[in-house]
């Protein structure tokens, strides 16, 4: 059993049985579920919403070097510098080389789970640098020392009275229950941060080839003032964002506020195309571009599952997730949580390291129903489990199947295996949830059912010769 699987194990029991937390998930997540069902309902058709995006995402993933070669040369020709990073390492040594080139002392960042899956933050402390996070749910974890607990909302796990011993602990501030005063606290804060960042480091949600531009939605504007206010962006891209047109905006930035936040429309939608031009007022002097694989490549040679890659990170098969509600975000150890992280993790990480998420499941096919473009989520999860067997047969698995295969080919050893059971179930019943219980991983928390006094065989038999009679 692997460390990580060791930790989700033990973190998952902890966190289930902290039933106020749960109740703070459920009250968040009960208040999104109404929002985006109001939401869903002002769509012409919201089913046919879906079915366009996904067809578009399979269009853009399907002919992915093809439309990065064309986002590539249309952004570069507008003075942006783009860059290919094989891996978490490489791009995070070129982000680096920026810094130190530029000589840079404050950073300042949007809302990115690009950096959070390259550990950006901790390279640049490694360096001496602090990097500050704009995004208010992410600057809160940031203040606790935690990752993001969700990918959309990063502080769900959280009430306003502990964001408000946070902000008093950490910023001095009047302890207040009061959201917008709390939310004022910190653009206090960053009001200043962005007005002496040197380098400016955002994400981007899309990345539209037709037009050489990355995609930015957002609620708070902090996105849009930390792209332009420093005098150098870096945006950290993954190459699974690209959208073929301009056009399919119109689909993709209705539909991915509608899922990922019970709105129409977020508030601030930013195209970027290029650095500040010589008859521009403001933006960055420059503008580089990474472009992140970190496994997609990988992903993308595997047909089976290839449509992962369609994810547009609206947390919504999460929000759904009976695991998800019940374990929490921090649980998963990983970037990406919920349904869609048990799938991407494995190929993005390692499937041997990762196999428990897709075996925290439990297949109910809620994270398939919801998600905006149709990922085949739930039926992942279980070829996941399939091919983390084939790769690595588990040697008791092997056997008890083996035997179990064997038994039930033989009706005779069958009949047999059902009598031995009903001698020894009241011995059994004694074990139950016990060392000596061959069960005990289910019936240490649940009965084990019991067996019938007389098989269906027994019975019909016995009821034939009645009638014989």
């Amino acid at each position: 059993m692997t460390s990580t699987k060791l930790q989700f194990l033990s973190d998952s029991a902890k966190v289930a049985a902290d039933i106020p937390a749960k109740q703070l998930r459920e009250a968040g997540l009960a208040k999104y579920a109404a929002a985006r069902e109001g939401k869903m309902a002002r769509f012409a058709s919201y089913e046919s919403a879906r079915t366009a995006a996904a067809a578009v995402k399979y269009a853009a993933v399907n002919n992915l070097a093809e439309h990065l070669e064309q986002f590539t040369t249309k952004i570069e020709s507008r003075g942006a510098k783009v860059f290919f990073a094989s891996d978490a390492n490489r791009a995070r040594d070129y982000i680096l080389q920026v810094i130190r080139d530029k000589g840079a002392r404050h950073i300042i960042k949007s809302k990115t789970m690009t950096s959070e899956e390259i550990h950006l933050n901790h390279a640049l402390e490694e360096m001496g640098l602090l990097p500050v996070e704009s995004d208010l749910g992410e600057y809160i974890v940031q203040l606790r020392g935690e990752a993001p607990y969700h990918f959309v909302f990063p502080a769900m796990h959280l009430s306003r009275q502990q964001v408000s011993e946070l902000f008093h602990r950490k910023l001095g501030t009047a302890p207040t229950d009061d959201v917008e005063e709390l939310t004022m606290i910190a653009r206090k804060v960053m009001r200043e941060l962005y007005c002496t960042a040197d380098i400016g480091i955002s994400g981007a949600n899309f990345a539209v080839s037709e037009l050489g531009a990355i995609s930015i939605t957002e609620n708070e504007g902090n996105a849009r003032l930390t792209t332009s206010l420093p005098k150098v962006h870096i945006a950290i891209v993954g190459i699974e964002k690209v959208l073929p047109r301009i056009a399919d905006l119109a689909v993709f930035l209705p539909l991915l506020a509608s899922a990922g936040a019970g709105q129409m429309l977020t508030c601030y939608n930013s195209l970027i195309s290029g650095p500040k031009r010589p008859d521009e007022p403001d933006g960055p002097d420059e503008l580089h571009i990474v472009l992140l694989d970190n496994g997609r490549t990988r992903l993308l040679a595997d047909a089976e599952q290839r449509d992962a890659l369609h994810c547009i990170r609206c947390g919504a098969c999460l929000n759904v997730c009976p695991i998800f509600r019940n374990v929490g975000g921090h649980t998963y150890g990983t970037t990406y949580q919920g349904p869609i992280g048990a799938v991407i993790t494995p190929h993005y990480a390692g499937l041997q390291e990762f196999q428990h998420l897709a075996q925290a499941s439990s297949l109910c096919g809620a994270c398939t129903a919801t998600c905006p473009v149709r990922i085949d989520l739930h039926h992942h999860l279980l070829h996941l489990r399939r091919n983390a067997v084939q790769e690595k047969p588990a040697l008791l698995e092997t056997i008890a199947m083996r035997g179990f295969a064997f038994v039930m080919k033989r009706p005779w050893l069958f009949r047999l295996a059902g009598k031995i059971g009903r001698f020894l179930q009241p011995f059994a019943k004694d074990a139950q949830g016990t060392a000596f219980d061959p069960a005990a991983a289910w019936t240490c928390t649940r009965e084990a059912p019991q067996i019938a006094e007389q098989s269906f065989r027994e019975w019909y038999d016995k009821r034939e010769k009645e009638k014989r009679k």
